[in-house]
């Protein structure tokens, strides 16, 4: 093992490869800045200026605009509450809130360590466990998928601060706007109104930014100028993080890490799911979990840091089995196949020199992104010192321009501003945006699973609990279940047993 990271540090820290990983860090940064375009549409356009690069510098620096936008993408969730890719849509639940306390500063530091931490963890199992985590994710199934999305969904319902009722039925929302255009087994278009726009289904980017940007504008807009001054004044206040803040974030981050860690080597996870469980398990863990949702900095610490870890470890199914978790991680193995170098198990021994560069290249280029953005943040906070006269129409710009960049069409533009006049009034029944996205999410993946999973069994509904992965899945969700009933019942029991005061008699004038 050392002598493979002897093998990655003498290949990362080449001059060359130094420089295409800064590049890639730096073009990376400042597309996550800009909310909605992310990492494939910046790695499509770049694709052709690798091809004349040898294949390990091309990889770094694809790879330094993967997660770079992943490490840009915070600034703008917690300054403007505009999820720059749809996994820091968490991180818009209580890093805006922490912005509007003044502590915009402390927010954006954090969430920058524990990227950076994130980064660190997932290399280190990437180095370690490389061989073991690929194995796990060979053996999952359509059944396995099934399971761990339902087990996200049960999760989901705690990602919300207010009624239960309510985040059952931000789900219901999601997975319902999830069963909008293709039927993935009959070809046959579903809720698409005849419109050949929507037979891809709803665009995520353009849902999110509906329901986290354009709802908080117009629910701001719509307050005196005062009210609406106060609410989204952001205080210069202080950059640095406190103790008690480092205190706070010290277990999330490894949790979160953790958690990414493992999910992201399962093929077609990535860091949107693990932000979410990471954000539910933090605030069922918390000491005070009515503070989520009201700027919790566990709320930025733990899910950037699973965020990060996962986008390091879906690298492994992409190399070492040949299967890429997405469209980036098969843009990724397109570059590779590019240079005559095929993805598969045989690529640490054939290529070591590429893996092991590419490993080391990971927190080399994070290292990058963490001494490149820190000096930043009191920049970023000032810009929003201006009056929310100016960012109102700010914040719609950016919202228009980064609807239209993810699929290059007018329909989506339209789209995200007429669902965000929908979210505007589900927020003022209450309705959480946060579970109804991760409902949207997982809702195709998991009705597509499902049905594989009965196809491959002929319909035989026990496959779920004979396969021993989806039976532990399942036997979690039975457990947090039980968990949650047992809790309702002894706070139940806790509020019938308190004496309610009576009141003294009084004397009437009779």
């Amino acid at each position: 093992m050392l002598d493979n990271l002897l093998l990655g540090f003498s290949v990362a820290l080449t001059f060359s490869n130094l420089l295409y990983a800064f590049i890639g860090v730096f073009v990376g940064n400042l597309i996550g800045v800009l909310p909605g375009i992310g990492a494939l549409a910046a790695i499509a356009m770049l694709l052709p200026i690798t091809y004349g690069l040898d294949p390990t510098g091309s990889l770094m620096m694809l790879a330094g605009i993967y997660y770079g936008t992943s490490f840009g993408g915070a600034t703008t969730s917690i300054l403007l509450n505009i999820p720059g890719t749809v996994s820091h849509a968490v991180v818009c639940l209580d890093g805006h809130p922490l912005a509007k306390k003044g502590r915009a500063g402390p927010a954006i530091f954090m969430a920058m360590f524990a990227s950076f931490l994130g980064v660190s963890i997932g290399t280190l199992f990437m180095t370690a466990f490389s061989p073991w985590l690929a194995q796990v994710a060979f053996s999952f199934g359509p059944a396995e998928y099934f399971s761990l999305m339902a087990m996200g969904l049960l999760a989901a319902s705690t990602l919300s601060s207010g009624s239960a009722v309510r985040a059952i039925a931000a789900v219901v929302i999601g997975l319902i706007f999830g069963c909008v255009g293709t039927d993935p087994n009959s070809g046959v278009w579903r809720f698409t109104f005849d419109l050949p726009d929507l037979a891809d289904g709803v665009p995520l980017v353009a849902l999110a930014l509906a329901f986290f940007g354009v709802s908080d504008v117009l629910a701001t807009a719509g307050l005196l100028p005062s009210q609406a001054k106060e609410k989204t004044a952001i205080t210069k206040g202080q950059v640095r993080p406190t103790r008690q803040d480092m205190k706070e974030s010290a277990g999330a981050m490894a949790r979160g890490s953790l958690l990414g860690a493992f999910i992201g080597a399962i093929p077609g996870m990535g860091g949107a799911l693990a932000a979410f469980i990471s954000y539910a398990t933090e605030k069922n863990v918390s000491k005070n979990p009515a503070q989520f949702g009201h700027g919790a900095i566990q709320g930025v610490s733990g899910p950037e840091a699973a965020n990060s870890s996962a986008d390091i470890t879906s690298f492994i199914p992409t190399l070492t089995l040949g299967i890429p978790g997405g469209a980036v991680m098969a843009l990724m193995m397109g570059a590779l196949m590019i240079h005559d170098i095929t993805p598969g198990p045989l690529l640490i021994t054939q290529h070591p020199e590429l893996f092991w560069g590419l490993v080391i290249s990971f927190w080399v280029g994070n290292l990058m992104l963490l001494l490149l953005n820190i000096p930043l943040i009191g920049i970023w906070v000032r810009m929003l010192s201006a009056p929310y006269r100016f960012i109102f129409p700010i914040v719609i710009f950016l919202i228009c321009i980064a609807a239209y960049a993810s699929t290059n069409a007018m329909f989506d533009v339209g789209l995200a501003l007429s669902l965000g006049v929908v979210a505007f009034f589900l927020s003022r029944l209450h309705i959480p945006p946060a579970p109804m996205l991760l409902g949207f999410i997982l809702g195709p993946l998991l009705e597509e699973n499902f049905r594989r999973a009965l196809e491959l069994s002929r319909g035989d509904l026990s496959v779920f609990i004979t396969r021993p992965l989806s039976a532990t899945f399942l036997g979690i969700i039975v457990a947090l279940l039980l968990w949650v009933g047992l809790s309702f019942y002894k706070a139940h029991l806790r509020a019938k047993s308190q004496p309610h005061p009576v009141s003294e008699p009084t004397l009437s004038a009779s």
